[in-house]
């Protein structure tokens, strides 16, 4: 038998736990910095209010520059994190910006509304007079604006385009606190010190934003050329999409992440979706398998060769730079084998064993390839099919915990329909396997 070369754990494992600890220690840093630069600055002459209306102006700035960092789709977050945990960190941020650009302004007005003795609107009205402070008041309904499109009972309703074309309004909203803290920020310009961090801060946010959504992108995509060479149909109504290009060793693809794919003059700009890569890239082609339930994944089967392509990416933490364990537990259901079945060609994973549940086993989509990588690699390959139902429910508890006994010792990689991820969660946290060992996969996007 041929050993399959294993890079070990403590390898693998260590540009995640680089990117975590990164992320950490800028985030501490940067909150002990605007404390001290308060503390520095001393109180404003009119009153307590003043003081804390300040304080929150300085949580505003910072999580604003965090919210930025967290939609640009750096690829050290996005290894560190996953792009699905960062998704629902940037929903969290977001609400933390709304409640701190309302509270700061409500604040600052009432300690100058106490301080010259006149009513809450009066002191508005007379502040809105002066420029920076009208634009500061601007960005806040601008604000809210997007939180109230971004709720969950008006963004079910309302179409993606209309959603992200209101989103586009934040990057406006930066642009008017940008203006607003340069005059009125006197915290962050009380001296050179202070306007160093300030413009430093905002300088690297901003260029991180642009690097990871527009220059990275747009230089990979020059570099590359993809291009589409075949389109072949799968079972189950899939299709899978063979792509070359130009130096493809050189784009740093790993086996269980996704990019997002355009095909333009075959869809509109604005048209995106998120395929993960159906096989383990090998430097000389990329392959999407998509399931034609919409109307981007249904079109893919028009595609002609030579069709020009523009992925932005690779995204997503499902790959073997994750894993603490020697023994791996893979779960896939539906379309959601496609990162699965790039990742049994992962020479980092051993000892696996794959769940996959299907409606049919005949018409599961990529199946015989499946048969054939676990045989090679010596994994052991479940099907499991029908209908899920009381009397057929693979990922109950104890059913999951009868197919793989040492379940609590493995890393277990989970890609499906939401609904399937959510019952195999629970069931993991209900056998007991540690949080660390678990990594899932649900397509979601910062700043999508």
């Amino acid at each position: 038998m041929t050993a399959v070369s294993q890079q070990p754990i403590s390898t693998t494992f260590h540009s995640a736990r680089v990117a975590r600890i990164v992320a950490l220690a800028f985030l501490i840093a940067n909150v002990v910095i605007i404390h001290a630069m308060f503390f520095l600055a001393g109180s404003p002459a009119y009153n307590l209010l003043g003081s804390i209306g300040r304080l929150l102006g300085l949580y505003l700035a910072l999580v604003m520059a965090v919210q930025l960092l967290l939609i640009a789709r750096l690829p050290l977050l996005d290894r560190g994190f996953g792009m699905d945990h960062l998704t629902v960190w940037h929903r969290w941020t977001g609400f933390a910006v709304f409640w701190l650009a309302v509270l700061h302004p409500v604040v600052v007005l009432l300690g100058f509304a106490t301080y010259s003795n006149i009513s809450f609107l009066r002191e508005t009205v007379i502040l809105s007079q002066q420029l920076p402070v009208l634009l500061g008041m601007i960005a806040v309904a601008l604000i809210v604006v997007v939180v109230a499109f971004s709720v969950q009972a008006a963004r079910k309703r309302l179409p993606y385009e209309v959603w992200h074309t209101v989103h586009l309004l934040l990057y406006a909203v930066i642009l008017l606190a940008v203006i607003h803290q340069v005059y009125n920020g006197t915290t962050f310009t009380s001296n050179a010190l202070t306007q160093v961090y300030w413009w430093g801060l905002w300088a690297f946010a901003i260029g991180a934003l642009l690097t990871g959504r527009l220059f990275l992108p747009l230089v990979r995509n020059a570099r590359h050329r993809l291009r589409v060479a075949a389109v072949v149909p799968e079972p189950d109504n899939a299709v899978s999409v063979h792509i070359t290009g130009r130096n493809l060793h050189l784009l740093p693809a790993r086996a269980g992440q996704f990019f997002l794919w355009r095909f333009p003059g075959h869809n509109p700009w604005w048209q995106v979706n998120p395929f993960s890569l159906s096989a383990a890239p090998d430097g000389r082609s990329l392959r999407l398998t998509a399931k034609g339930v919409g109307t981007t994944s249904s079109g893919l089967r028009e595609l002609r060769a030579g069709t020009r392509v523009f992925a932005e990416g690779p995204y997503g933490a499902l790959t073997a730079s994750q894993r603490v364990r020697e023994a791996t537990l893979l779960i896939a259901g539906g379309i959601g084998i496609t990162p699965i079945r790039a990742l049994l060609e992962d020479p980092d994973l051993t000892d696996m064993v794959i769940l996959y549940r299907v409606r049919d086993a005949a018409n599961a989509v990529l199946g015989g390839e499946l048969h054939n990588l676990a045989q090679a690699r010596g994994a052991r390959l479940h099907l499991l099919s029908g209908r899920t139902g009381p009397d057929n429910n693979p990922f109950a508890p104890a059913n999951l915990a009868a197919l793989v006994p040492d379940i609590t010792e493995r890393d277990v990689y989970i890609c499906g329909p939401p609904p399937l991820t959510v019952a195999v969660l629970d069931a993991l946290r209900q056998l007991g396997v540690p949080k660390r060992q678990v990594h899932a996969e649900l397509f979601r996007l910062a700043g999508g």
